[in-house]
């Protein structure tokens, strides 16, 4: 059998300073076991793969820790600690509310939380995606969330809060876990990158980190995958081609061609794009997003606002040097409408070509208003 595991599982953080792109939270955590102003019941929000249920096992881990470093981590080598890192520690119990979601699961749980601790202060019971509980099971879970003994903390976790009943929210310290930003994702995978020996180019981590929108564990995953086709080589040509994503110098070309009033070079571009297989509509979303980053890159001060790598950010400057934002503006304007008339439109081709050779065309407009 296989000794591969997966970077999800291999990577997955083990203290609060690891996990990625969430510090407020973490750092909050932490000041409430220093402090000792924990709540007996917490709720972690937020959208898939962000650390909700990774940051609940390290605060179960740390509160039972017995020899807490200064900085508030666990020490990784008590009794408690190990046990916990064995997956023996009974002072932890996971439930998955997804499965377990009945009246009787929520009554054993209870049962359970009578029980005080063998080993170490608290008992931690993670109930993971929480929103899927019954009402009845809400219900008989109400007073035990309200009036739990001293030795038990909840934490529910969730990426569904408005499923949520209002009485089950007002009894929880309720933490929004953000997505994580694209370089927060994209330096992680360079860390673990030059752990496993891979040579990964900056460009291609960065289009992996946008793919994942703001999930950590999806840009894991898709990483995983590369890998395993490319080996240690991660280029930016491998990863566009394994994700099926539109190269960005297809972009900057359509760009020039309509800078320099060329036509016929904007349609051939075209159908190189067809002839690929490309989506017609995510092309044309992605061209108004290349227009957004060049109209924000007109000014050094909104440039921090592109999420791509250096090199990418530096054409993206270069190109917007040559360019005014009246015309960026009335490209924007073009292609905007044809985003919206795409879906109605019965020759959908025909309408991108349309908007290529209006795009093409701004500057004899321009010309003809000022004459």
């Amino acid at each position: 059998m296989s000794d591969f595991v997966v970077s999800a599982r291999k990577y997955r953080p083990q203290t609060f300073d690891t996990v990625v792109g969430q510090s407020s939270i973490t750092n909050t955590l932490k000041s409430a076991i220093k402090n000792d102003h924990l709540a007996q019941a917490f709720l972690f929000c937020g959208s898939r793969g962000v650390g909700k249920t990774t940051t609940a096992r390290i605060l179960a881990k740390t509160l039972n820790c017995f020899n807490r470093t200064e900085n508030i981590e666990a020490c990784d080598q008590c009794d408690s600690c190990q046990s916990f890192n064995t997956g023996n520690s009974l002072n932890v119990y996971e439930l998955d509310a997804a499965s377990n979601n009945s009246v009787e699961d929520i009554r054993n749980l209870i049962d359970q939380v009578r029980i005080a601790p063998q080993l170490g202060d608290y008992k931690v019971y993670i109930i993971d995606e929480v929103h899927m509980l019954s009402n009845s099971a809400f219900n008989a879970f109400l007073k035990t969330l309200e009036e739990p003994p001293k030795h038990a903390i909840f934490i529910l976790a969730t990426t569904e809060k408005h499923k949520i009943i209002p009485t089950i929210l007002s009894r929880c310290q309720i933490f929004d876990f953000n997505r994580i930003k694209v370089k927060d994702i994209a330096d992680h995978l360079a860390g673990i990158a030059t752990k496993e020996g891979i040579n990964a180019d900056p460009e291609a981590l960065h289009l992996i980190a946008q793919k994942a929108d703001g999930a950590l564990r999806d840009a894991l995953s898709i990483f995983d995958q590369i890998v395993t086709f490319t080996g240690n080589e991660l280029t930016y040509k491998s990863v566009i081609e394994n994700l099926n994503i539109l190269d960005y110098d297809y972009y900057f070309r359509i760009v020039e061609s309509a800078q320099k009033e060329d036509i016929p070079s904007s349609l051939l571009l075209l159908n190189d794009i067809v002839e690929k297989g490309f989506d017609l509509h995510h092309f044309i979303v992605g061209l108004s997003e290349h227009y957004r980053n060049l109209l924000v890159c007109k000014d050094m001060r909104t440039a921090s606002l592109l999420e791509v790598g250096e090199s990418v950010e530096q054409r993206y400057i270069d190109q917007a040097k040559g360019i005014d934002s009246p015309v960026i503006l009335r490209s924007l304007a073009i292609i905007s409408k044809g985003d919206v008339e795409f879906k109605a439109s019965k020759n959908q081709r025909l309408l991108v070509e349309l908007v290529l050779m209006q795009l093409c065309s701004l500057q004899q407009e321009q010309e003809k208003k000022n004459d």
